[in-house]
């Protein structure tokens, strides 16, 4: 049963919407983290750059991934927090930017990989990560 809730939104009796709708939420909330996670990189890599504050992903690969995962957090923590999300989910999504160093680290140190190699599969493993994060929260996405 469907009913028409006061703001017009025709969702299930406790408000959500259903269905295909959701899932449509849903994927538009994920492109919403991708966008906020590249306006956190962008924006606050200029203002690193601006105060001359950065790291080379050749010499200081570790520290070079550790800020721009801290920068893309950033991005993403405040638009999820504008959007009315809890801290827990929003600490989830920003721990996703940091997670894919866990095995990559020691294989940097270990001299079988570089630091670009960290960088790109770090990134190919954030994006995945960032979906299992709201999977379980799907709820919390499909309708925020």
């Amino acid at each position: 049963m469907t009913q028409t809730t006061p703001a017009g939104h025709t969702g299930s009796p406790s408000g959500s919407p259903s269905g295909p709708r959701r899932w449509r939420r849903f994927a538009l909330h994920y492109l919403e983290m991708v966008v906020a996670m590249f306006a956190g990189m962008f924006a606050l890599g200029l203002l690193w750059s601006a105060l001359g504050i950065g790291f080379s992903h050749t010499r200081d690969p570790e520290l070079a991934y550790l800020l721009m995962a801290f920068d893309m957090s950033v991005g993403m923590a405040v638009w999820m927090r504008v959007r009315g999300h809890a801290w827990a989910g929003t600490l989830e999504m920003c721990a996703a930017m940091f997670v894919p160093v866990v095995p990559l680290f020691p294989l940097l140190w270990l001299g079988l990989i570089d630091g670009m190699t960290v960088m790109i599969l770090a990134h190919v493993a954030m994006f995945p990560l960032m979906l299992a994060a709201m999977l379980h929260r799907r709820d919390e996405y499909a309708h925020c």
